[in-house]
């Protein structure tokens, strides 16, 4: 056990100086649900289009991720992370497990998709054996996709709920030599839920005009606000009325003429996961006590 503790101590050492030695601002975006549909993906691929550096996390259980993997392919500098999904929200739109209902029965509903939250998902007393299946599958499936993955990450925060599954998720990290969003003392931010409509742009400009020294994570929900993204509701109470409109204004905010110069301008420097990953070193991840994930 002190062999243990001494090792963690001295992981945790080596990080807190690295990130002493360098007092810069960083901007690490991060736009989640790439594959979730085709005008996700094609929002996401204007992202791509405008030259900004980001990372973005693919959900490999739903139906439109293999167009998500092929505009992945095409443009490789993109960081890539894998979104564990374990929650299908939206009404008249659903997914399950890749490994199908039958290998992972307490993970679906009666139909066999994934249940819509976190709570209907654990009320149904999920089986720890048949999350890790399901988890490891997905990884699989985006190894094995012919693109290069950095990070996971996790849809609504399922994968890692208790603390069983977050030492699952944490070792599954480690086999397959990935890192994990939230271990790397990211300071996080998000205009989806906190920015109401017509107030986005302006709230992530002051967010960079007001960024502090080392890693800024800043997660977009962004999408086309179009038939197909409007058709789609929400089926948690929690969830955002208008959620198209609120994709697309995410949208316009990080497309929005002179946010690269004001970045330049603040001195903030856009990184992604995968160069985050390589000045920090996987060896040196740690979750901080105040983490939102």
């Amino acid at each position: 056990m002190k062999k243990i503790i001494l090792s963690f101590i001295m992981v945790l050492a080596n990080f807190i100086f690295a990130q002493e030695q360098d007092s810069a601002k960083y901007f690490l975006i991060r736009c989640d649900d790439f594959g979730m549909n085709h005008s996700v993906n094609m929002a996401i691929k204007k992202i791509i289009d405008s030259g900004i550096p980001f990372s973005t996390s693919v959900m490999f259980a739903c139906p439109w991720y293999q167009e998500a993997v092929d505009i992945l392919k095409e443009n490789p500098k993109v960081g890539v992370g894998i979104h564990l999904t374990l929650n299908a929200e939206w009404q008249n739109y659903r997914w399950g497990p890749i490994l199908g209902k039958e290998a992972v029965p307490s993970l679906v509903d009666t139909i066999g998709y994934f249940f819509p939250s976190r709570s209907k998902l654990f009320a149904n007393n999920p089986k720890i054996i048949e999350i890790e299946k399901e988890l490891r599958a997905q990884i699989e499936r985006a190894i094995s996709s012919g693109i290069r993955i950095d990070y996971l990450d996790y849809h609504m925060g399922s994968a890692v709920e208790t603390p069983e599954l977050r030492k699952l998720v944490e070792s599954l990290a480690n086999e397959y030599k990935l890192g994990m969003s939230g271990y790397f003392n990211e300071q996080y931010s998000s205009i989806t839920y906190s920015a109401p409509l017509g107030t986005k742009n302006d709230s992530l400009f002051n967010r960079v005009k007001n960024i502090s020294i080392g890693v800024n994570l800043q997660v977009f929900h962004v999408g086309i606000d179009n038939s197909e993204m409007s058709a789609l509701k929400d089926m948690n109470l929690f969830g955002l009325k208008n959620m198209s409109v609120h994709r697309q204004e995410e949208l316009n905010s990080l497309l929005a003429p002179g946010l690269l110069e004001l970045l330049k301008e603040e001195k903030v420097i856009p990184i992604t996961y995968r160069d985050l990953i390589l000045k920090v070193g996987l060896q040196n991840m740690f979750r901080s006590s105040d983490s939102k994930y």
